[in-house]
Protein backbone atom coordinates (compact mmCIF):
# COMPACT_ATOMS: atom_id res chain seq x y z
CA UNK A 1 0.00 0.00 0.00
CA UNK A 2 1.12 3.73 -0.59
CA UNK A 3 -0.10 6.92 0.78
CA UNK A 4 -2.38 7.72 -2.51
CA UNK A 5 -4.72 4.68 -0.84
CA UNK A 6 -7.91 5.55 -2.71
CA UNK A 7 -10.27 2.18 -2.87
CA UNK A 8 -9.79 -0.88 -0.23
CA UNK A 9 -12.79 -3.77 -0.10
CA UNK A 10 -15.05 -3.57 2.11
CA UNK A 11 -18.42 -5.35 3.12
CA UNK A 12 -21.14 -2.74 3.36
CA UNK A 13 -25.27 -2.34 4.02
CA UNK A 14 -26.28 -0.69 0.95
CA UNK A 15 -29.54 0.83 2.91
CA UNK A 16 -31.22 0.49 5.99
CA UNK A 17 -32.05 -3.16 6.38
CA UNK A 18 -30.58 -4.71 3.61
CA UNK A 19 -28.21 -7.64 3.46
CA UNK A 20 -24.23 -6.31 3.80
CA UNK A 21 -22.35 -6.87 0.58
CA UNK A 22 -19.13 -7.32 -0.83
CA UNK A 23 -18.01 -3.48 -2.29
CA UNK A 24 -15.36 -0.92 -2.14
CA UNK A 25 -14.72 2.45 0.36
CA UNK A 26 -12.24 5.13 -0.01
CA UNK A 27 -9.47 5.42 2.65
CA UNK A 28 -8.20 9.31 2.64
CA UNK A 29 -4.18 9.64 2.28
CA UNK A 30 -1.92 8.91 5.02
CA UNK A 31 -1.38 12.54 6.74
CA UNK A 32 1.17 14.14 9.20
CA UNK A 33 0.29 12.09 12.10
CA UNK A 34 -1.88 9.25 10.43
CA UNK A 35 -1.09 5.45 10.66
CA UNK A 36 -2.60 2.84 7.84
CA UNK A 37 -3.72 -0.30 9.51
CA UNK A 38 -3.40 -3.88 7.65
CA UNK A 39 -6.94 -5.15 9.30
CA UNK A 40 -6.11 -8.42 10.03
CA UNK A 41 -9.92 -8.96 12.66
CA UNK A 42 -12.91 -6.77 13.36
CA UNK A 43 -15.55 -7.74 15.55
CA UNK A 44 -19.46 -7.94 14.78
CA UNK A 45 -20.68 -5.97 17.85
CA UNK A 46 -24.28 -5.97 18.48
CA UNK A 47 -24.21 -2.13 17.90
CA UNK A 48 -23.23 -3.32 14.29
CA UNK A 49 -26.75 -4.43 14.01
CA UNK A 50 -28.60 -1.84 15.41
CA UNK A 51 -27.17 0.96 13.56
CA UNK A 52 -26.82 -1.30 10.23
CA UNK A 53 -30.63 -1.29 10.87
CA UNK A 54 -31.33 2.47 11.93
CA UNK A 55 -32.21 0.81 15.35
CA UNK A 56 -30.97 3.66 16.67
CA UNK A 57 -31.64 6.61 14.38
CA UNK A 58 -31.23 7.49 10.67
CA UNK A 59 -28.09 5.69 9.61
CA UNK A 60 -25.44 6.73 6.87
CA UNK A 61 -25.55 4.63 3.75
CA UNK A 62 -24.12 2.73 2.54
CA UNK A 63 -22.53 2.10 5.44
CA UNK A 64 -19.35 -0.31 6.22
CA UNK A 65 -19.93 -1.25 10.05
CA UNK A 66 -16.77 -2.46 12.50
CA UNK A 67 -15.21 -0.70 15.90
CA UNK A 68 -13.65 -3.77 17.37
CA UNK A 69 -10.43 -3.59 14.77
CA UNK A 70 -6.93 -5.41 15.05
CA UNK A 71 -4.30 -5.05 12.90
CA UNK A 72 -0.92 -4.41 11.79
CA UNK A 73 0.81 -0.61 11.03
CA UNK A 74 1.64 -0.86 7.46
CA UNK A 75 2.64 2.94 6.39
CA UNK A 76 3.18 6.22 8.76
CA UNK A 77 2.44 9.81 8.48
CA UNK A 78 5.79 11.73 8.72
CA UNK A 79 5.19 13.30 12.00
CA UNK A 80 3.96 9.70 13.70
CA UNK A 81 5.98 8.87 17.12
CA UNK A 82 4.04 6.62 18.62
CA UNK A 83 4.28 3.89 16.10
CA UNK A 84 5.85 2.30 13.32
CA UNK A 85 5.34 -0.18 10.78
CA UNK A 86 4.72 -3.52 12.03
CA UNK A 87 3.36 -2.59 14.91
CA UNK A 88 0.09 -4.45 16.59
CA UNK A 89 -2.96 -1.98 16.73
CA UNK A 90 -6.25 -1.51 17.30
CA UNK A 91 -8.90 1.09 16.92
CA UNK A 92 -12.04 1.18 18.53
CA UNK A 93 -15.24 2.51 18.47
CA UNK A 94 -14.44 6.28 17.41
CA UNK A 95 -11.17 7.75 15.16
CA UNK A 96 -11.22 11.52 16.16
CA UNK A 97 -12.85 13.83 18.30
CA UNK A 98 -12.33 18.30 19.47
CA UNK A 99 -9.25 17.44 21.21
CA UNK A 100 -10.15 20.88 23.45
CA UNK A 101 -13.16 20.45 25.43
CA UNK A 102 -13.24 19.91 29.06
CA UNK A 103 -14.04 15.86 28.42
CA UNK A 104 -10.91 15.46 25.86
CA UNK A 105 -8.79 17.04 28.43
CA UNK A 106 -9.52 14.83 30.74
CA UNK A 107 -9.00 11.65 28.70
CA UNK A 108 -12.77 11.41 28.42
CA UNK A 109 -13.05 11.54 24.71
CA UNK A 110 -15.84 9.08 24.55
CA UNK A 111 -18.16 12.20 25.91
CA UNK A 112 -16.60 14.87 23.66
CA UNK A 113 -18.98 18.01 24.33
CA UNK A 114 -19.22 18.36 20.77
CA UNK A 115 -19.31 14.93 19.67
CA UNK A 116 -17.10 11.83 19.12
CA UNK A 117 -16.19 11.41 15.45
CA UNK A 118 -17.07 7.63 15.34
CA UNK A 119 -15.34 4.55 13.17
CA UNK A 120 -18.03 4.47 10.97
CA UNK A 121 -21.88 6.00 10.99
CA UNK A 122 -20.02 9.32 11.24
CA UNK A 123 -18.95 12.64 9.41
CA UNK A 124 -15.22 13.56 9.23
CA UNK A 125 -13.93 16.99 9.99
CA UNK A 126 -13.79 17.32 6.09
CA UNK A 127 -17.72 16.50 6.34
CA UNK A 128 -17.09 12.99 4.85
CA UNK A 129 -18.73 9.23 5.70
CA UNK A 130 -16.40 7.01 7.94
CA UNK A 131 -16.19 3.47 7.17
CA UNK A 132 -15.39 1.35 9.87
CA UNK A 133 -13.80 -2.48 9.88
CA UNK A 134 -15.54 -4.69 7.64
CA UNK A 135 -12.82 -3.85 5.52
CA UNK A 136 -9.14 -4.30 4.13
CA UNK A 137 -7.50 -1.11 5.82
CA UNK A 138 -8.16 2.46 7.60
CA UNK A 139 -6.85 5.44 7.97
CA UNK A 140 -6.75 6.61 11.55
CA UNK A 141 -4.84 9.53 13.31
CA UNK A 142 -1.73 8.15 15.93
CA UNK A 143 -3.74 9.61 18.83
CA UNK A 144 -6.47 7.86 18.52
CA UNK A 145 -4.87 4.18 17.74
CA UNK A 146 -4.33 1.83 20.25
CA UNK A 147 -1.32 -0.39 20.98
CA UNK A 148 -2.36 -4.29 21.35
CA UNK A 149 0.19 -5.45 23.55
CA UNK A 150 1.66 -9.00 22.81
CA UNK A 151 0.63 -11.20 25.56
CA UNK A 152 -3.23 -11.19 23.48
CA UNK A 153 -3.51 -12.64 19.94
CA UNK A 154 -5.29 -10.41 17.64
CA UNK A 155 -8.30 -12.18 16.83
CA UNK A 156 -8.67 -12.68 20.63
CA UNK A 157 -7.74 -8.72 20.89
CA UNK A 158 -10.50 -7.20 18.58
CA UNK A 159 -13.66 -7.27 20.74
CA UNK A 160 -11.76 -5.91 23.23
CA UNK A 161 -12.00 -2.48 21.40
CA UNK A 162 -15.81 -2.18 22.26
CA UNK A 163 -16.54 -5.11 24.76
CA UNK A 164 -13.55 -5.13 27.04
CA UNK A 165 -13.66 -1.32 27.56
CA UNK A 166 -17.51 -1.13 28.07
CA UNK A 167 -17.28 -3.04 30.59
CA UNK A 168 -13.58 -2.78 32.09
CA UNK A 169 -14.69 1.77 32.33
CA UNK A 170 -17.28 0.77 34.53
CA UNK A 171 -16.01 -1.47 36.31
CA UNK A 172 -12.99 0.72 36.71
CA UNK A 173 -14.67 3.69 37.51
CA UNK A 174 -17.18 1.92 40.66
CA UNK A 175 -14.14 0.41 41.67
CA UNK A 176 -14.74 -3.33 41.29
CA UNK A 177 -12.43 -5.15 43.30
CA UNK A 178 -11.49 -7.15 46.51
CA UNK A 179 -14.60 -7.07 48.60
CA UNK A 180 -17.16 -5.66 46.09
CA UNK A 181 -19.70 -8.06 45.28
CA UNK A 182 -20.55 -7.35 41.45
CA UNK A 183 -23.71 -8.85 39.55
CA UNK A 184 -23.04 -9.17 35.44
CA UNK A 185 -26.47 -9.39 33.78
CA UNK A 186 -26.28 -11.14 30.69
CA UNK A 187 -23.56 -13.31 29.74
CA UNK A 188 -23.15 -12.43 25.85
CA UNK A 189 -20.36 -10.29 24.02
CA UNK A 190 -20.13 -8.14 26.62
CA UNK A 191 -21.14 -9.74 30.06
CA UNK A 192 -18.66 -12.35 29.19
CA UNK A 193 -16.01 -10.25 29.07
CA UNK A 194 -17.49 -7.98 32.27
CA UNK A 195 -17.17 -11.79 34.05
CA UNK A 196 -13.75 -12.08 33.08
CA UNK A 197 -12.14 -8.22 34.08
CA UNK A 198 -14.78 -8.23 37.02
CA UNK A 199 -12.92 -11.61 38.45
CA UNK A 200 -9.46 -10.56 37.67
CA UNK A 201 -10.06 -7.30 39.31
CA UNK A 202 -10.62 -9.38 42.47
CA UNK A 203 -13.95 -8.79 42.99
CA UNK A 204 -16.73 -11.37 43.90
CA UNK A 205 -18.89 -12.19 40.72
CA UNK A 206 -22.15 -13.01 39.83
CA UNK A 207 -23.82 -13.63 36.59
CA UNK A 208 -27.17 -13.13 36.05
CA UNK A 209 -28.87 -14.43 33.21
CA UNK A 210 -31.99 -15.72 31.83
CA UNK A 211 -31.78 -19.20 32.08
CA UNK A 212 -28.69 -21.82 33.18
CA UNK A 213 -27.74 -22.66 29.97
CA UNK A 214 -24.48 -20.75 30.30
CA UNK A 215 -24.07 -21.63 33.64
CA UNK A 216 -20.54 -24.06 33.12
CA UNK A 217 -18.87 -21.33 30.99
CA UNK A 218 -19.86 -18.69 33.30
CA UNK A 219 -18.18 -20.27 35.99
CA UNK A 220 -15.54 -21.25 34.13
CA UNK A 221 -14.92 -17.67 33.06
CA UNK A 222 -14.59 -16.56 36.59
CA UNK A 223 -18.07 -16.26 38.18
CA UNK A 224 -18.29 -17.13 41.96
CA UNK A 225 -22.43 -17.55 41.75
CA UNK A 226 -24.49 -17.93 38.92
CA UNK A 227 -28.55 -17.39 38.53
CA UNK A 228 -31.42 -17.55 36.21
CA UNK A 229 -33.31 -14.39 36.57
CA UNK A 230 -36.72 -16.23 34.79
CA UNK A 231 -36.57 -17.73 38.54
CA UNK A 232 -39.16 -14.81 40.91
CA UNK A 233 -36.89 -16.41 43.37
CA UNK A 234 -33.70 -15.11 42.59
CA UNK A 235 -35.12 -11.27 43.13
CA UNK A 236 -35.66 -12.39 46.43
CA UNK A 237 -32.69 -13.86 47.39
CA UNK A 238 -30.22 -11.87 46.14
CA UNK A 239 -31.86 -8.57 47.53
CA UNK A 240 -29.85 -6.04 48.49
CA UNK A 241 -27.19 -7.72 47.74
CA UNK A 242 -24.74 -6.31 44.99
CA UNK A 243 -22.37 -3.27 45.41
CA UNK A 244 -21.98 -2.91 41.39
CA UNK A 245 -25.14 -4.31 38.91
CA UNK A 246 -23.77 -3.95 35.25
CA UNK A 247 -26.70 -4.73 32.77
CA UNK A 248 -24.99 -5.56 29.64
CA UNK A 249 -28.33 -6.56 27.13
CA UNK A 250 -30.03 -4.48 25.01
CA UNK A 251 -33.45 -5.62 25.40
CA UNK A 252 -35.64 -3.47 28.24
CA UNK A 253 -35.43 -4.32 31.75
CA UNK A 254 -37.87 -4.39 34.95
CA UNK A 255 -34.84 -2.08 36.45
CA UNK A 256 -37.03 -1.73 39.92
CA UNK A 257 -36.82 -5.35 39.65
CA UNK A 258 -32.65 -5.20 39.20
CA UNK A 259 -32.46 -2.18 41.78
CA UNK A 260 -33.73 -4.30 44.20
CA UNK A 261 -30.62 -6.26 44.10
CA UNK A 262 -28.64 -3.47 44.58
CA UNK A 263 -27.20 -2.90 48.54
CA UNK A 264 -27.56 0.80 50.21
CA UNK A 265 -25.30 2.92 48.26
CA UNK A 266 -24.56 0.60 45.15
CA UNK A 267 -25.50 1.54 41.34
CA UNK A 268 -27.12 -0.08 38.63
CA UNK A 269 -25.30 0.69 35.71
CA UNK A 270 -26.42 0.23 32.10
CA UNK A 271 -24.32 -0.33 28.91
CA UNK A 272 -26.53 -2.16 26.71
CA UNK A 273 -28.61 0.02 24.71
CA UNK A 274 -32.35 -1.06 24.09
CA UNK A 275 -33.58 0.92 21.06
CA UNK A 276 -37.28 1.25 23.57
CA UNK A 277 -37.80 3.39 26.22
CA UNK A 278 -37.91 1.66 29.79
CA UNK A 279 -39.47 2.52 32.50
CA UNK A 280 -38.57 3.25 36.26
CA UNK A 281 -40.10 4.18 39.72
CA UNK A 282 -38.44 6.07 41.44
CA UNK A 283 -38.58 4.59 44.69
CA UNK A 284 -36.58 2.07 43.53
CA UNK A 285 -33.99 4.45 44.18
CA UNK A 286 -35.07 7.08 47.12
CA UNK A 287 -35.32 4.15 49.64
CA UNK A 288 -31.55 3.13 49.27
CA UNK A 289 -30.00 5.96 48.01
CA UNK A 290 -29.15 4.02 44.75
CA UNK A 291 -27.62 5.09 41.78
CA UNK A 292 -29.60 4.43 38.15
CA UNK A 293 -26.47 4.85 35.40
CA UNK A 294 -25.27 4.78 32.42
CA UNK A 295 -21.39 4.24 31.03
CA UNK A 296 -20.45 4.22 27.41
CA UNK A 297 -16.79 2.46 26.14
CA UNK A 298 -13.84 4.48 27.52
CA UNK A 299 -11.20 7.55 26.29
CA UNK A 300 -7.78 6.14 24.69
CA UNK A 301 -6.09 6.40 27.61
CA UNK A 302 -8.22 4.22 29.85
CA UNK A 303 -8.73 1.99 26.97
CA UNK A 304 -4.84 1.70 26.78
CA UNK A 305 -5.04 0.68 29.74
CA UNK A 306 -7.36 -1.92 29.56
CA UNK A 307 -5.61 -3.69 26.82
CA UNK A 308 -2.31 -3.55 29.05
CA UNK A 309 -4.81 -5.04 32.06
CA UNK A 310 -6.03 -7.86 29.80
CA UNK A 311 -2.64 -8.93 28.41
CA UNK A 312 -1.14 -8.98 31.99
CA UNK A 313 -3.94 -11.42 33.29
CA UNK A 314 -4.02 -13.22 30.29
CA UNK A 315 -7.42 -12.09 29.06
CA UNK A 316 -9.12 -11.99 25.65
CA UNK A 317 -12.01 -12.50 24.08
CA UNK A 318 -14.01 -16.41 23.50
CA UNK A 319 -14.23 -15.85 19.52
CA UNK A 320 -15.89 -17.89 16.53
CA UNK A 321 -13.71 -16.20 13.70
CA UNK A 322 -15.85 -16.29 10.29
CA UNK A 323 -15.16 -15.87 6.77
CA UNK A 324 -16.52 -12.28 5.64
CA UNK A 325 -19.15 -13.53 3.46
CA UNK A 326 -20.96 -15.23 6.76
CA UNK A 327 -21.34 -11.84 7.89
CA UNK A 328 -25.45 -11.78 7.45
CA UNK A 329 -25.69 -14.89 8.75
CA UNK A 330 -23.32 -14.15 12.01
CA UNK A 331 -25.91 -10.86 12.70
CA UNK A 332 -28.58 -13.00 12.72
CA UNK A 333 -27.26 -16.00 14.97
CA UNK A 334 -26.11 -12.88 17.13
CA UNK A 335 -29.89 -11.70 17.59
CA UNK A 336 -30.69 -15.43 18.35
CA UNK A 337 -28.00 -15.00 21.16
CA UNK A 338 -26.47 -17.92 19.24
CA UNK A 339 -22.34 -17.12 20.06
CA UNK A 340 -20.04 -17.79 22.23
CA UNK A 341 -19.01 -15.04 22.51
CA UNK A 342 -17.96 -12.79 19.92
CA UNK A 343 -17.91 -13.04 16.08
CA UNK A 344 -14.34 -11.72 14.55
CA UNK A 345 -13.79 -11.63 10.98
CA UNK A 346 -10.96 -13.09 9.34
CA UNK A 347 -10.48 -9.39 7.09
CA UNK A 348 -8.04 -11.43 4.78
CA UNK A 349 -11.71 -12.52 3.35
CA UNK A 350 -13.03 -9.61 2.54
Amino acid sequence: MTTNVSTVPAYAAPAANAPLERTTVPRRPVGEHDVLIDIKYSGICHSDIHQARDGWGEGIFPMVPGHEIAGIVAEVGPGVTKFQVGDRVGVGCFVDSCRECEYCAQGLEQYCARGMTGTYNALDENGEPTYGGYSGHIVVDENYTLRIPEGIDLDEAAPLLCAGITLYSPLAHWEAGPGKKVAIVGLGGLGHMGVKIAHAMGAEVTVLSQSLKKQEDGLKLGADHYYATSDPATFTELAGTFDLVISTVSAPLDFNAYLGLVRTGGALVNVGAPEEPVSLSLFSLIGGRKTLAGSMIGGIAETQEMLDFCAAHGLGAEIEVIRAEQINEAYERVLASDVRYRFVIDASTI
